[in-house]
């Protein structure tokens, strides 16, 4: 069931300034965020214009939504294992059977849902549906995966997962549960798909191209390497390797113009927006603008112009959980700009790009930290909040 719509009133933007300057924090670990949240149904905005939201239901440690193409229903991950589909026509909540076994802990558990733009059609029916998760492997190890099955739907309230099948795997499983990333992004064209893969906490791999981790690989539909990647053909290199150099890549996106970006988290400091581009080397963990967390420092980007530098970068940090260009259907304004959603501190960060380059333009203030945010089929902007109660909430111009 929906909650009925709630009036967003605005704040300074002197009010907003104070309150997003807070202590500089990465959001990574299970720690709550520690930054004032804004008072109940009240979110501080800079453009001057009021909101509307309404609540959607809540979550248990929701990770990632999708729309399903061509349908007002959108699917939540639950990093435990579980997923849920909401009707937000109607308020209807179902359940999603067929599910993997995941290794959950720390950063880990049933992550990423993406479909095919190319299967739209308003009814649910049967469709391809893709996921990432963490998996177990040997011993004290483990690595993202995605597998690929059919989501099919014939009741009201129930859909299932037939055939899922693992078709793409991080290599080599290492131990820890943080930086899986493993965010998917199909292309424009229906063609392929990218994903994210974390250096898994281990930094050095990032540098090293004989294996996918702290990388952006490229994948035809079936999981297998894309031809024309970054080492194709390159004997001990990794095949599905698409750009290199990468941290842990919470967000991945195409532009109105089909250009690939990715949205990075930073060591202390150093949080990005990059434009991935094939074979680039993005210098994790040579270069950061952030330094580590006992102190040591590493060399900013203009230190080392062989590596690809960021398009913006925050310090202090915003811990950003992922990011949608906007299309501009109800904020014409917002057109072509990004919003990103922070966790610490709890944000949303509207984004405009000039070229190659970005910058911050406004910040709106949330009461929780913002997981996932995506744009509805009529522009709407959804807000999927982390951890335990994670609530979906729709906003619309008020």
């Amino acid at each position: 069931m929906t909650k009925p719509a709630t009036r967003i009133t605005l704040l300074s933007t002197a009010a907003l300034a104070l309150a997003s300057c807070g202590v500089q924090a990465t959001g990574e670990t299970a720690a709550d965020a520690r930054s004032t949240p804004a008072p109940a149904n009240e979110i501080s905005v800079t453009s001057g214009r009021e909101f509307r939201t309404r609540e959607f239901g809540a979550f248990d440690e929701p990770w990632a939504a999708a729309f399903a193409p061509g349908t007002r229903v959108i699917f939540v991950t639950e990093r435990g294992g579980t997923m849920k589909f909401v009707d937000t026509a109607t308020g209807r909540l179902g359940t999603v059977s067929g599910l993997p076994r995941v290794d959950y802990g720390g950063q880990g558990g049933l992550g990423d849902i993406a479909f095919l733009p190319g299967e739209s059609s308003a009814t649910l029916g049967k469709r391809t549906i893709y996921l990432s998760w963490a998996e177990a492997g040997d011993g004290d190890t483990r690595g993202a995966v995605v597998g690929r099955g059919q989501l099919v739907c014939e009741e009201a309230d129930a859909c299932r997962i037939d055939g899922l099948q693992v078709i793409w795997r991080q290599a080599p499983k290492v131990t820890g549960r943080g930086h899986y990333s493993h965010r998917i992004a199909v292309s424009p064209d229906g063609r392929y798909l990218f994903v994210s893969s974390g250096d898994r906490q281990k930094m050095d791999p990032a540098q090293d191209t004989s294996n996918n981790l702290g990388s952006i690989v490229r994948l035809n539909l079936d999981g297998s390497p894309a031809t024309g990647n970054a080492f194709s053909g390159q004997a001990g290199k990794a095949q599905d390797v698409w750009s290199y150099g990468h941290r842990n890549v919470l967000g991945l996106q195409f532009d109105a113009q089909g250009r690939l970006w990715d949205l990075e988290h930073g060591p202390a400091g150093g949080d990005e927006i990059n434009l991935v581009r094939k074979g680039a080397n993005y210098g994790w963990p040579v270069v950061s603008e952030g330094d580590h967390y006992d102190g040591k420092v590493i060399p900013p980007h203009s230190t080392r112009p062989e590596f690809a530098a960021p398009a913006i970068s925050w310090n202090p940090v915003i811990a950003p959980g992922d990011f949608t260009f906007y299309s501009g259907k109800l904020w014409p304004e917002w057109k072509g700009q990004a919003l990103v959603g922070g966790m610490k501190p709890t944000v949303l960060v509207r984004v405009a790009f000039d070229g190659e380059r970005a910058r911050e333009v406004s910040r709106v203030d949330f009461e929780r930290r913002i997981r996932d945010i995506l744009e509805g089929p009529d522009g709407a902007v959804w807000i999927l909040e982390d951890k335990a109660g994670g609530r979906l909430i729709e906003m619309r111009p008020g």
